[in-house]
């Protein structure tokens, strides 16, 4: 680990106001370091950190945080704001179990002002906080910093419409860091653009136009004539400050979000205009690291790498890899077959799709909710579109699945990917709350494979079996280890029966092979389980319900919400069905944090071991209130 001779001094905000702008361009140089040295070992986001050194630096010297308040957009690029709010000696913990979060956290620090992981949300958020602020006469300023990325979302323009009318002190610092934007034409527009950042220009401008407004009968007309001829001058040399100016902003910008001079000043400008401001900077991701400079969506989101090399691990077969190689395999025979993705081509295992058919292939950014509706448009005119998409961002899009969707019987394919629990990125990235909110959808199929075969054999049920809308769920990552012989079947359920046992274990998806562990286990204690695995978890199949009543305890594990969750709706149509053994369910009931997937697993009790046990459970209490209640009592299978 790099020593840190700057970071050391900075226990808080304060600390960095006392440093000299030589210690200033020392602690950003050292600063980097951290951030390569760190990511390199714990994985994270490295690309757009590097990017909001000098911006993070600069917000902390001009504004006096926490009474000002910084929300993140998404919430990846807060590294450096921790660094500088008095973490610094927990950074090495960063996306660890019980170690720092890789995204702000109000419960880790009082500077962390609100939870995201999500992007476009920040103007919404800072808008309602500015709004409490002023109602509660707090003059403390509330700044919003969200990339250009985010404004593909279309929660930011609506944030951004309802920001612009108040008269809040809320400030919107556009990171532009990949060009999505268009750029300002020639030298004048820049020289102006550090013009208008100066204060005495904020100040003289407001003067003047309340003292032209005060002229006897010609004032206000005048400003107005003036105000009309400044806007189309401006436009002209301003491409991209119309749209933000006609919300209700002051713009300022674009500043080179790289050099603290210009980035101090036009924050201190932005602090004496008395209405929203916003502030567009212009940063290079991956700034001080060449690697990412050169290839920053490599960068973006790493597991760790060769700081020295710039090499990182070489991916291996996973479920998302699986997926793209099954649905190319599929387009290729089936022209109408169209891939989606929202901003999360290469995650979702969709480049060679891209690659091979550039035609089909649409992605749409960060907007899951247009991609659903736009999936359904494709169906209506005989395309077959297929999503794939984050579980957890799916769940932006439910409004679009219920109404643009289901409603109209059209035929779309979500393709799952990070179902269930999610390595490193914690709360807010768990895939366990897709099962409850698409078992509301009427007409809806949800296949869950737990091996790369079943993946390869649900996705064409899901193409070609299925009329409305059908779900493939799948977790992150490398599949189990499948035992041998294991084959995967086209069966909505399978079952493996034990001889003598009374007690069943149903299940889907991967934690499948950890219950036959587990039933392996008491297999050799002498207690037969037999164990209903379930290849599609919706519609449920009736003669599967009705095997599962056969037998006197039943235990439900599940990977995923117990609240509204497969197993839920599996025991009340069991007791609708008059079904009087005992039921337990075992799922998760929490946000789950930080943490390995394997970590994770054991947390919730759902490796082998703790589904031994919880079977044990099962097995014991129902002995007890056979002994207690003897009429109860069944005769075993």
């Amino acid at each position: 680990m790099p020593e840190h001779s700057m970071l050391d001094r900075i226990h808080s905000p304060a600390d960095l106001k006392q440093l000299s702008p030589a210690e200033i361009k020392a602690l950003c140089a050292e600063v980097r370091e951290t951030l390569i040295d760190t990511v390199s070992h714990n994985g994270g986001h490295l690309s757009s950190n590097l990017g909001v050194v000098e911006l993070t630096v600069a917000l902390h010297l001009v504004f006096d945080t926490p009474h000002d308040q910084i929300v993140w957009d998404v919430g990846h690029q807060c590294y450096v704001h921790k660094l500088l709010t008095g973490r610094a000696g927990q950074f090495h913990t960063l996306r660890t179990e019980g170690g720092m979060s890789g995204f702000p956290r109000p419960s880790e620090s009082e500077y962390d002002t609100f939870v995201v992981g999500h992007s476009s949300t920040a103007v919404s958020a800072a808008n309602g906080m500015a709004k409490a602020k002023k109602l509660t006469g707090d003059d403390g300023y509330v700044i919003a910093v969200m990339g250009d990325g985010a404004m593909t979302g279309g929660m930011a323009y609506e944030g951004l419409s309802n920001a612009g009318r108040s008269k809040d002190r809320l400030i919107v610092i556009l990171n532009d860091n990949r060009m999505s934007i268009s750029k300002n034409v020639g030298f004048v527009a820049r020289h102006l653009a550090v013009l208008r950042s100066r204060p005495r220009y904020v100040r003289f401008k407001n003067g003047f136009g309340s003292l032209i407004s005060h002229i006897p009968l010609i004032g206000k007309r005048l400003y107005a004539f003036l105000l009309y001829v400044k806007t189309k001058i401006k436009n002209a040399l301003y491409k991209n400050s119309p749209i933000f100016e006609d919300m209700g902003f002051y713009y300022l910008g674009p500043v080179n979000g790289h050099n603290l001079t210009d980035l101090t000043r036009a924050l201190k400008a932005a602090k004496n205009i008395e209405r929203p401001v916003l502030l567009h900077v212009e940063t290079v991701k991956g700034k001080g690291y060449g690697f990412a400079e050169q290839n920053p969506d490599t960068y973006h989101g790493v597991s760790g790498f060769d700081k020295l090399t710039g090499k990182t691990p070489a991916s291996g077969k996973s479920f998302s890899s699986v997926f793209g190689d099954t649905l190319c395999r599929l387009a290729k025979e089936d022209e109408r077959i169209c891939a989606i993705t929202a901003a999360m081509q290469s995650g979702t295992g969709l480049s060679r799709f891209a690659q091979l058919y550039p035609h089909r292939f649409f992605d749409v950014g960060i907007a899951e909710q247009h991609a659903v509706t736009f999936a359904s448009g494709l169906s209506r005119n005989g395309i077959v579109p297929v999503f794939a998409v984050y579980s957890t961002f799916l769940q932006r899009s439910y409004d679009q699945i219920l109404n643009d969707t289901a409603i109209l019987g059209q035929h779309i394919v979500l393709a799952i990917d990070r179902a269930g629990i999610v390595p490193d990125d914690g709360e807010t990235h768990q895939g366990i709350f897709d099962v409850p909110f698409l078992n509301t959808i009427p007409g809806m199929t949800i296949y869950s494979p737990a091996c790369y075969e079943e993946l390869k054999i649900h996705l064409k049920q899901a193409l070609y079996d299925v009329k409305g809308i059908a779900a493939v769920r799948y977790p992150k990552g490398g599949e189990p280890t499948v035992p041998a012989g294991y084959a995967a079947e086209y069966k909505p359920y399978t079952l493996f029966r034990s001889q003598w046992s009374d007690t069943l274990v149903i299940t889907y998806g991967r934690v499948f092979f950890s219950v036959l562990e587990a039933v392996k286990t008491l297999a050799g204690e002498r207690r037969g389980v037999s164990v209903l695995k379930l290849n599609r978890i919706l519609p449920m199949d009736a003669e599967c319900l009705s095997l599962a009543s056969e037998f006197g305890r039943i235990l439900f594990i599940e990977e995923g919400s117990q609240a509204g969750g497969t197993a839920e709706a599996f025991g009340s149509h069991l007791a609708e069905d008059g079904y009087t053994g005992l039921y337990r369910i075992h799922a998760i009931d929490e946000f789950v944090p930080v943490c390995k997937t394997e970590a994770g697993l054991r947390r919730e009790g759902l490796d082998a071991g703790s589904i031994a046990g919880e079977i044990r459970s099962l097995m014991d209490s129902a002995v007890k209130q056979e002994e207690s209640q003897p009429w109860k009592k069944r005769d075993v299978i």
